[in-house]
């Protein structure tokens, strides 16, 4: 990831969904974050993503998604500079974080820094709470983030 300006304006953005297993991964990472008080930016939860958060994301400097993901990463996790693409569906009620930046750009003429951290899930069907190897992955993102922050990069001067 790209390290912000000294006094940027940050979001950290969980999607997810607490009532599916390992798709409430991304809310969990945001609640521990923000429980831990060393992230000094401002966190969100978004069961999708719309067309809305183009808007919100354009008062900010940094924006960094963080979002279950079906498949393998290695260590459990990934994260990655989002690009922007418009992408085309049948529908605006879900849209991708690479979308959302495309819109925020193309709408309102901004241009944060916009990082995508995806955590590997395992289980996605109905059901509370996450199994024990996405429990693991979250372990082995939180520390990388928090490793980060202590490094003033991923984090907007988050590390207090």
């Amino acid at each position: 990831m790209n390290e912000p300006s000294p006094r940027a304006k940050c979001l950290l953005l969980g999607i997810g969904n607490s009532g599916r297993q390992d798709d409430a991964l991304g809310w969990a990472f945001v609640d521990a974050v923000a429980a831990s008080g060393a992230f000094a930016g401002e966190t969100g939860l978004r069961y999708q993503l719309q067309v809305e958060d183009a808007e919100l994301i354009s008062h900010y400097d940094h924006v960094i998604f963080v979002d279950a993901f079906q498949g393998e990463l290695p260590g459990g996790f990934s994260c990655k500079t989002c690009p922007k693409a418009m992408d085309v569906s049948f529908s605006t009620h879900e849209l991708a974080p690479e979308t959302v930046r495309y819109l925020c750009e193309e709408l309102y003429d901004k241009h944060p820094q916009v990082d995508l951290l995806l955590i590997q899930g395992r289980r996605f069907e109905l059901g509370l709470g996450l199994t024990e190897p996405a429990q693991q992955n979250l372990a082995n993102a939180q520390a990388f983030f928090s490793a980060m922050s202590g490094n003033n990069a991923p984090a907007c001067d988050a590390a207090r």
